[in-house]
């Protein structure tokens, strides 16, 4: 940093938004390239977080909420958003203080004393928590394309469409000219909920209804429910919440990053709204004996796939975002300082282009390998999001606020507390929530609720 940049008093929640200077300065330097990055207003910011929580797994609340019950299911909903949102200005502050910052990974070199080791260890879980996302489009897309097709192809081959598809969707190079996309994903994947909503209503029985078995919905979870399914729905919910690990990234691209709050709030309050009801009313309908992930399996088959149709773009765009996510962190540091960062070249092409093939060929893979929906989202949730949803930021915590100021009167004293738990809950997730995806994944595929890898059998719902 510059040293005519202010020096920014961590003591002042004011002061975090004080640093200018360096963002004006990255601003200047891109003014006379053909691509420049600081382009995106909050608004568009806003765009870009909505398509990213307004996503398909949402749809996995109504079976969240079917184990721990409705009102257990509505306070974790609640609890996990406010500490998401609490955590973010957290990653919103720490960026404002060190402008510098372009993705994940170099905040957790910051945090870990400017470690080579840590930089490289956040790197790797970063590329891979991006890249399992990325399976998860490829395996929700083969599931809609069958379902929609009646299984008129073979599940590997949907799989790959559904790939390539989100290859070129990719191919953007600047956060800003996919902002516009998001916003379309998010508003049809909005109409998407609305109608499996109505549809869970309005249909005269559940999916697979079994006549005198009335649905049952209960407001605490049910006798017999184990730890391990009370934990998956209790990560399905965190997976969908947890997003914060792109934050950063959508920060470094923004004009002015101090108006980040405005798009943060807007997206939170919307998706508490629209996570709750979906969770909620579906349940209310469909109860636990029909209970599928995704929802939409809930549905008739009619209703199944009116409303599943509008889930196109969603599945398309948001595997895109995070595998350009991941290509620009890999992009800017092969031409960290190089003319085809910033120029239409044929080699920042071809590189660009590559970097977003491997990440979708290796997606695949993995959509191959690990054919189940709610179980990975489980998984992803325990391996990735204990550290990026909870230790990373209240570890940033702690540096942003050094130890002779956090514990300066008895507000910044609880705030500091609780930051310490986020810690340990973290840890905590990390650990039983892999023990718990794993025993989970070993049930189901036991009782032979999973296809086989590479298959061409239909995984449509």
């Amino acid at each position: 940093m510059s040293d005519k940049e202010p020096k920014i008093d961590t003591t002042d929640e004011e002061s975090f938004v004080g640093s200018t200077y360096s963002i004006s300065d990255q601003i200047a330097k891109e003014s006379g390239h053909e691509i420049q990055y600081r382009t995106c207003s909050w608004q568009k910011t806003a765009g870009l977080l909505f398509s990213e929580y307004i996503c398909l797994a949402i749809l996995s609340f109504p079976w969240s909420y079917s184990v721990l019950g409705l009102v257990p299911g509505i306070i974790v909903t609640f609890g996990v958003a406010a500490t998401v949102q609490y955590t973010s200005l957290i990653v919103w502050k720490f960026c404002m203080k060190h402008p510098e910052v372009r993705d994940v990974c170099d905040i957790g070199r910051i945090i870990f004393g400017g470690s080579e080791w840590a930089y490289n260890a956040t790197a790797v879980m970063f590329i891979l928590n991006n890249t399992f996302i990325q399976g998860l489009h490829c395996l929700v897309g083969a599931k809609l394309l069958n379902t929609l097709s009646n299984s008129a192809l073979c599940t590997i081959g949907f799989s790959a469409i559904a790939a390539v598809l989100c290859f070129f969707l990719s191919l953007p190079r600047t956060l800003s000219q996919l902002s516009w996309l998001g916003t379309f994903s998010a508003i049809t994947m909005g109409l998407a909920v609305l109608l499996a909503i109505i549809f869970s209503g309005i249909q005269s029985e559940p999916f697979g209804y079994i006549a005198g078995e009335a649905p049952i919905v209960t407001n605490f979870p049910v006798a017999g429910t184990t730890f391990v399914t009370g934990m998956s729905a209790f990560l399905n919910i965190s997976y969908t919440l947890i997003g914060q690990i792109t934050i950063p990234s959508f920060i470094a691209e923004m004009k002015e990053p101090k108006d980040f709050p405005k798009a943060l709030w807007a997206v939170t309050i919307c998706e508490v709204v629209v996570f709750t009801l979906c969770g909620s009313i579906m349940y209310h309908y469909v109860g636990n004996q029909y209970m599928i992930a995704p929802a939409f399996g809930s549905l008739q088959p009619l209703y199944k796939k009116i409303a599943f149709s509008f889930a196109i773009p969603t599945i398309v765009y948001l595997g895109s975002l995070y595998s350009s996510v991941t290509a620009r962190f890999i992009f800017f540091r092969l031409f960290r300082n190089s003319e085809h960062r910033y120029s239409n070249t044929v080699v920042g092409w071809s590189a660009w282009a590559g970097i977003i093939g491997v990440t979708w060929v290796f997606a695949f893979l993995i959509a191959e390998v690990i054919p189940f929906f709610s179980d990975m989202l489980s998984l992803m949730s325990s391996l990735f999001d204990g550290w990026f949803g909870f230790i990373y930021w209240g570890t940033a915590y702690l540096i942003l606020y050094p130890a002779k100021t956090r514990w300066a009167g008895p507000w910044r004293s609880i705030e500091t507390v609780i930051n310490y738990f986020l810690i340990l809950f973290g840890f905590f997730m990390l650990v039983a929530g892999t023990y718990v995806s794993i025993e989970s994944i070993i049930q189901s595929y036991a009782a032979a609720e999973v296809g086989g890898v590479f298959t061409c059998a239909s995984n449509g719902i």
